[in-house]
């Protein structure tokens, strides 16, 4: 937090809002860009179905074992 309070200190042209200054430094702005959450959505839908083939896999594993 220092760090970002002594950049926007020594910013030569100030922005207009000191508290988006702060939030874009410390990452809690929100994505400009909306393709970031279109990505972020697939992430999250990629991860459930991997998730779903790891259990199925280990249910097939499974099965072998037993044949």
């Amino acid at each position: 937090l220092f760090a970002v309070l002594v950049a926007l200190y020594e910013e030569p042209e100030k922005p207009d809002s000191a508290l988006d200054f702060l939030k874009h430094h410390l990452g809690a702005s929100a994505p400009e860009n909306p393709e970031i959450e279109v990505l972020r959505l697939e992430v999250a839908e990629m991860k459930e179905k991997y998730e779903a083939v790891l259990e199925e896999n280990k249910k097939l594993k499974a099965k072998v074992k037993v044949y």
